[in-house]
């Protein structure tokens, strides 16, 4: 292999909404500063306002897929043409929604010499918001009660029932809301349901200081690598708007467990709360990067570089823990696009 090896890698989630951006732009950015991979990055985007399609310092060609709410059927008809067009080496998909399609695709991906270092759909389905108990108690790690809703009268009866204010409410895939009150809880699952559907999620709140961890699954048990941030301001969603890294042994060997106990292959992010008495509280384990992976390559630990080269084929030895003390801090920006490229996206479907 020569000191930089050349391939083009496509990634989704390439939207960057303020209070709620995907974690594409920041893996595209880690892949373009790798010092291993010269990389020529196709941005997949499902919205024709996704900046990413107008970034070409971050994606070198950028093109619209049809939602996987449209069917399968669909979405793997525009994948196969772009795959025909652009011969992309390496998938890297950056939305929970994605996932369980993918990793049911994963033959076919194969069979078309896409290389995509995927999750199974059982491994997806171990870490679901609705069975995270059951991974919790294998991995010896705490977690808060849970409970799957199709209905909102469940906040009017939870306090006869044992459980106590306040309550996070959440949808299966995305969003959140801590709730204090059954007024506030209704509202939460109302405007969930209507923009992400059935069922909702009631889990109880744990107090503390929330961490995280974004890591890399061998898919033998083993983590190849982790990155770990405590979060320093917030955007309404409850998303990082700034972090500095971390290192916490505690945390640290969470994530090793809940690796090993799932064979993980790919990427992850685990959430969890420290409790003043320093105890860890299992709250989310994330399929896909999160939106702060940036961080990995500003502390030299390029997660979304690694993961390439893991998918294809390299034998890589655990990277070292990352140094604490590095802050990020996110901003936005104004992409200035010509109104021939959007056209171009909005009736063509791409930006070559």
């Amino acid at each position: 292999m020569s000191a930089r090896h050349a391939l083009t890698v496509a990634v989704t989630g390439i939207n960057a909404r303020a209070d709620n951006p995907g974690p594409g732009l920041a893996v595209a950015r880690c892949l373009k500063e790798s010092a291993h991979l010269d990389v020529r990055v196709v941005g997949l985007a499902y919205d024709a306002f996704d900046p990413g399609l107008y970034l070409p310092e971050w994606c070198d060609a950028a093109y619209l897929l049809p939602y996987p709410s449209a069917g399968e059927e669909a979405f793997m008809a525009r994948l196969a043409e772009l795959h025909e067009t652009t011969a992309f080496d390496v998938l890297i998909p950056c939305l929970d929604a994605e996932l369980p399609i993918l990793a049911r695709l994963a033959p076919w991906l194969e069979e078309r010499g896409i290389v995509a270092m995927l999750p199974t759909v059982e491994q997806i389905r171990l870490r679901a918001k609705d069975r995270l108990a059951d991974l919790a108690r294998e991995a010896g790690i705490a977690c808060p009660e849970t409970k799957s809703l199709f209905r909102e009268d469940f906040f009017h009866a939870c306090s006869g029932e044992g459980w106590h204010w306040p309550l996070v409410v959440k949808g299966l895939f995305y969003d959140a809301k801590v709730a204090h009150g059954p007024a506030e809880a209704v509202a939460a699952f109302r405007r969930i349901a209507g923009e992400w559907g059935l069922p909702i999620l009631a889990q109880q709140f744990s107090p503390g200081e929330e961490i995280n961890l974004t890591g890399l699954g061998d898919g033998e048990g083993r983590l190849v690598g982790a990155v770990m941030m405590k979060k320093r301001a917030l955007t309404d969603k409850g998303k990082a708007w700034a972090g500095i890294s971390i290192h916490d042994t505690a945390l640290l060997d969470a994530a090793r467990r809940l690796v090993a106990a799932t064979r993980w292959r790919g990427p992850l992010e685990v959430e969890v709360m420290r409790a003043a008495d320093g105890t860890l509280s299992l709250i989310e384990i994330n399929p896909r990067f999160p939106a702060w992976v940036y961080l990995s390559a500003g502390v030299g630990r390029n997660l979304p570089e690694t993961l390439v080269r893991l998918a294809l084929g390299e034998t890589l030895a655990e990277l070292p823990p990352a140094p604490a003390g590095t802050l990020f801090i996110r901003y936005a920006l104004e992409a200035i696009v010509p109104l021939s490229d959007f056209d171009a996206v909005v009736t063509q479907g791409e930006r070559g």
